[in-house]
């Protein structure tokens, strides 16, 4: 089979041109992403995603079985940044400064792929059934390895508490809280979650400011935080969302 069908009225849509670049199944993500936002997951078509992408339905089934496996396939993208933080965990020397460092990262990482955040937010029923059926116990992990750091009787009260608020307000803020925070930009509130980070856990600010400024592709002058994971990729900030 073919990766891809041909364009639907014979051109490629302006969507396809820009993202010529990218893996045909990024593509598809990216789109459904965008429509998932802003029209809800119930309410976006196999047709729609295939529409906005210039070509036939047919391509979207060469790698997705259906609308299902491309949401679940949107949500593991937070699983990796959260399977990323897990691994890292069990290898970091306990210490304040090395909390810090992690959870700016993680901070990075998770405003990187803001827009899934918002995504999930827009489409709560639509998860909680996922959840259900296909991974129940998938977020157990990044759980139980906070819990196992937090809890360390070899640490003294004072770092485990500030620990536990210091991933308490990563998560609260960006999980539970992100949709009302949607007019800041992600390098604004990068900074001002890592300066909080650096208060909850003593440390001077910097170091739980690992951003890496890089140029915007097509928009000279604007940066965009990265964040970079030991030989991972580059991730680069989504767009605001609105």
């Amino acid at each position: 089979m073919v990766e891809r069908a041909g364009p639907v009225g014979g051109r490629r849509s302006a969507a396809a041109r820009r993202a010529a670049g990218q893996s045909t199944r990024d593509r598809i993500l990216d789109v459904a992403l965008d429509l998932f936002i802003k029209d809800g997951f119930d309410r976006t078509s196999l047709r729609e995603i295939s529409e906005k992408l210039g070509f036939s339905k047919a391509a979207i089934y060469y790698h997705f079985a259906g609308k299902e496996d491309i949401l679940m396939a949107l949500h593991m993208r937070l699983h990796e940044i959260g399977q990323r933080a897990v691994d890292e965990l069990r290898d970091l020397t306990p210490g304040a400064e090395s909390w810090a460092t992690l959870l700016g990262e993680l901070i990075g990482e998770m405003l990187a792929n803001r827009r899934i955040f918002v995504m999930h937010d827009r489409n709560r029923s639509a998860f909680e059934a996922l959840h259900r059926r296909k991974h129940a116990g998938m977020h157990q992990e990044l759980n139980d390895e906070l819990r196992r750091v937090i809890g360390d009787p070899d640490l003294t009260p004072r770092d485990r508490v500030r620990m536990a608020c210091a991933v308490g307000a990563v998560f609260t803020t960006l999980v539970v809280y992100g949709d009302l925070l949607h007019d800041i930009p992600s390098a604004e509130l990068e900074d001002l979650m890592g300066a909080t980070i650096g208060d909850l856990l003593g440390v001077p600010a910097r170091i739980a400011r690992p951003r890496r400024a890089v140029r915007r592709p097509g928009s000279p002058g604007r940066t965009a935080p990265v964040s970079r994971s030991p030989g991972g990729p580059v991730r680069r900030e989504d767009p605001p969302v609105r």
